[in-house]
């Protein structure tokens, strides 16, 4: 019978595989790094592959300037303690017509997310980007490949993508074409916290039970991360919160936690049945997360 730690080094090595398969068969790799836990493994897993050398890659952040800013402070922080390249992206249309969550709804994730993904892989001419997204997040995600075929426009396909059987990866694309490659597919959100705590991974202190100032939108709970968050009349209140997954800040809702540290925080999934990306608010927008897919967002 597998134990939880055979199970984590029997994931490690799989995707240790899938990195190096990777990063050996592109010319012009990318991480997409966003500074959440599963971006953060992901990074722990890819330095692990090639130590003690560095890794053959750069790190990208397609950054929509509405993260929280702890989130900022651990980014910049892991690329030094690493010693990696990172490249920050920000669409600069959307920069000039100020494009933020407040106004704009659905169009903020289109243009800071999706059109500035795809604008940075095309600028930098990359033809394969590693992300940390798993299949057990969201129904679209559990069908997607782990070698996952984009076009050239970085569409998706699911017509087009190749089987996998034994992990055995087709690592071949046309002129144009690209890979988005994604070696924590099998892992599930208890795995990714089992590992964080046994490799003692750092992580942005979001992810932990604090006092911070919050306010109740549509019954979500949102924490007031600086002073571009409008207030309505409300007065922001000081509750015990954390987050199971991390975007930008005014579409992200936090959980009423006690969960300090990664045991807590197990534990709390393991009695939980609420979904994952529950408090993302893009989820669920008019446009699904499959329509984001096809149009190149992750």
């Amino acid at each position: 019978m597998m134990t939880a730690l055979d199970l984590l080094d029997t994931l490690e090595a799989e995707a240790i595989h899938i990195v190096r398969e990777a990063l050996t068969s592109a010319s012009n790799p990318l991480l997409l790094f966003s500074a959440g836990k599963d971006s953060a493994v992901l990074l722990h897993l890819v330095v692990k592959a090639f130590a003690p050398a560095l890794p053959p890659v750069r790190l990208l952040h397609v950054d929509t300037t509405w993260k929280f800013a702890e989130m900022y402070r651990y980014r910049d922080a892991v690329v030094r303690a690493n010693g990696l390249e990172l490249i920050v992206h920000r669409n600069p249309q959307a920069v000039a017509e100020g494009i933020n969550p407040f106004d704009h709804g659905a169009l903020h994730t289109t243009m800071w997310k999706t059109d500035g993904l795809k604008q940075a892989l095309d600028a930098l001419g990359c033809d394969l980007a590693l992300g940390g997204a798993r299949r057990d997040e969201e129904r679209t995600r559990a069908k997607e490949r782990i070698f996952s075929l984009r076009s050239a426009r970085h569409g998706w396909d699911p017509r087009r993508q190749r089987p996998e059987l034994w992990h055995l990866f087709n690592t071949q694309v046309q002129d144009g074409e690209s890979l988005r490659v994604f070696p924590l597919s099998d892992w599930t959100e208890i795995d990714v916290w089992r590992y964080i705590e046994r490799e003692g991974i750092a992580l942005p202190d979001l992810y932990f039970a604090a006092p911070r100032p919050t306010v109740i939108r549509d019954g979500n709970l949102f924490v007031v991360d600086d002073d571009r968050f409008p207030l309505d009349g409300e007065t922001p209140v000081e509750r015990v919160v954390r987050f199971r997954s991390l975007g930008c800040y005014p579409l992200t809702a936090a959980i009423e936690s006690d969960a300090r540290d990664c045991a807590a925080i197990i534990t709390e999934l393991v009695e939980s049945d609420a979904g994952e990306r529950a408090g993302r608010t893009i989820d669920r927008e008019d446009s699904t997360l499959e329509g984001k897919k096809t149009e190149g967002y992750f």
